[in-house]
């Protein structure tokens, strides 16, 4: 069955859980720790269990030697020969046999054996003789050897030295001279196989007892270490997740008094400040929330006051600059009415000032017209009118445009330049209304060349992909630079005083604005000025109505 992403999530939170860390550190700690005294308990009774085979190979080697001294000092072969055939029969015995002081096996249990001389650099005789001399008293380690047969068997040696007694120097039957301190040495020699078999059945009983333990000291370890450890921590993290969740005042149960309890104690103190803390925060939100809202209507009707304030000033501003356009038209005409009138009292007018009054009437006549155009100029300005979008070519609008200046432009001494790309997209506008703008700019910049000059009409792709733009520059006397920033203020001109009411250019932004465009300009003092209109080639959202004046009757610089 294939591991589940939960089960993988799973093992993962065990594994790196301070529980499993701390179960898995004790777990190690305690492996090595009953590892070795394990150890050390079978090497201990390994020892004693040696030791004890020794002192009991011992006793029967004594026995042994004890019991064949009798007929050795009766020199009964017969009966020592059969005293070792019958020990060598016992069970656990390998051999027994007696070696003289120069080597040769006098007596054996194994009658192949009598007569041959002993090698002194093996196995058997490697505790007496040390650099080839015969040691006349063995210390008690040195008379034990083991070793391992041809089958593999370990074989416990015991040689235990034959000291020439006086029963035996001064036997009639074969004296030695009392000189003589060693006859001969008794070898020996028996199994282990047993003790190796008891030791390894100890051996793995003591480990199976060891491992028992450890299994039983680390299971209680477990529960101790998930009791005391885990479930506090899990309880904790539980609340933690609770808290991080929005469940504030979330409370633990506090079941002890230790540092687990403490800790328990102190997050449901901060639980419930937490719990607190957000009330406070929600009932001050809940306060500034109005407090904003107060203060927004205030602010709304402060804004409404001040935008009621800004129209009255323009509407004051405007009629002040209307009143002083249509005041000095007005004195003109009051002026020459007066005079008219003062010839005809005279009887006059009919004479020689005849001349004259025509004069007059007609400058009557002209600044009459020039108040009728500031009034009429003034009121299209603020009149609306709907707007007949649809798919133009703004190549074709220049064109036109042109085409009704070119007599003004030929009369002033304007040289043209057209820079009409054919490959430039449709637009959505007003054509009438694009057409006036383009007017007006024209016109504008015919009256900054008075002796004439270079007038520049282009069209391009605008900067992003989806504009058109429209150049118009020309190099006559530009703007000055205080001016410039107020080009676009109603009532703003620098022509000379009765050409134009200043209302032009702020038209033309107006209804470019109402396209979606935007009307930059740049000026020099003495070298030219240059209007740039960039306007959207999708019209679709352009507005249903904007400013909108007759054609070549805005202009303004």
């Amino acid at each position: 069955m294939p591991e589940t992403e939960s089960d993988r999530g799973q093992w993962e939170r065990l594994t790196h859980s301070i529980s499993a860390k701390l179960i898995s550190l004790l777990l190690l700690v305690m492996l090595g720790i009953f590892g070795l005294l394990g150890y050390l308990n079978i090497r201990l009774h390994r020892q004693h269990l040696e030791a004890a085979t020794l002192a009991s190979a011992e006793r029967v080697s004594d026995v042994i030697k004890r019991s064949t001294s009798y007929y050795m000092l009766r020199n009964n072969r017969e009966g020592l020969y059969h005293a070792i055939a019958t020990m060598a029969d016992e069970p656990g015995m390998v051999r027994v046999r007696i070696f003289d002081r120069e080597g040769n096996i006098s007596y054996s249990s194994d009658p192949s054996e009598v007569g041959h001389a002993v090698d002194k650099s093996a196995e058997a005789c490697y505790g007496c003789h040390a650099q080839s001399q015969s040691l006349e008293h063995l210390n008690r380690p040195d008379r034990f050897r083991i070793y391992r047969d041809a089958s593999g068997q370990r074989i416990l040696g015991v040689i235990t030295p034959i000291e020439n007694q006086p029963s035996c120097s001064n036997a009639v039957c074969h004296a030695h001279p009392v000189s003589q301190k060693i006859l001969g040495v008794l070898d020996t020699n028996l199994s282990l196989a047993k003790t190796d078999a008891q030791l390894a059945q100890s051996s793995w009983r003591m480990l199976a007892y060891t491992m028992f333990a450890l299994l039983d000291i680390s299971l209680l370890t477990w529960l101790f270490v998930w009791r005391l450890v885990g479930q506090p921590l899990k309880h904790l993290k539980d609340g933690t997740s609770e808290l991080a969740g929005g469940n504030l005042g979330y409370q633990l149960e506090v079941d002890s008094t230790d540092e687990a309890g403490e800790l328990a104690s102190s997050f449901n103190r901060m639980s419930l400040q937490l719990r607190a803390a957000n009330e406070e925060i929600v009932a001050w939100a809940k306060t500034l929330e109005d407090r904003v809202d107060q203060k927004t209507r205030e602010l709304k009707r402060a804004h409404e006051h001040v935008l009621h304030v800004e129209k009255m000033a323009t509407i004051g501003k405007m009629a002040a600059v209307v009143a002083h356009e249509i005041n000095n038209p007005l004195s003109g005409i009051l002026t020459y009415a007066k005079l008219l009138k003062k010839w005809i009292q005279r009887g006059e007018a009919e004479t020689s000032k005849k001349n004259d009054a025509e004069q007059c009437l007609d400058l009557i006549a002209d600044e009459s017209r020039r108040c009728g155009d500031l009034v009429k100029n003034l009121l299209t300005f603020s009149h609306t009118s709907p707007m007949n979008v649809q798919t133009t070519d703004l190549n074709t609008v220049v064109d036109r445009s042109v085409r009704l200046v070119a007599h003004q432009l030929e009369l002033n001494g304007v040289e043209l330049h057209l820079d009409l790309p054919s490959n430039l997209p449709a637009i959505q506008c007003d054509p009438g209304q694009i057409e006036q703008v383009l007017l007006a700019l024209i016109m504008n910049a015919i009256d900054a060349m008075p002796r004439g000059g270079n007038l520049w009409v282009s069209t391009r792709m605008g900067e992003e992909s989806d504009e058109l733009a429209i150049e118009v520059r020309d190099d006559g006397s530009g703007i000055p630079p205080e001016i410039l920033p107020h080009i676009f203020e109603p009532f703003l001109t620098t022509k000379e005083t009765g050409k134009s009411v200043g209302l032009g250019l702020a038209v033309s932004q107006n209804i470019i604005e109402g396209h979606r465009g935007r009307v930059d300009v740049h000026s020099e003092v003495g070298k030219g000025t240059t209007f740039t209109v960039t306007l959207p080639v999708e019209g679709g959202e352009v507005p249903l109505v904007a400013s909108g004046v007759e054609a070549g009757k805005l202009k303004s610089r």
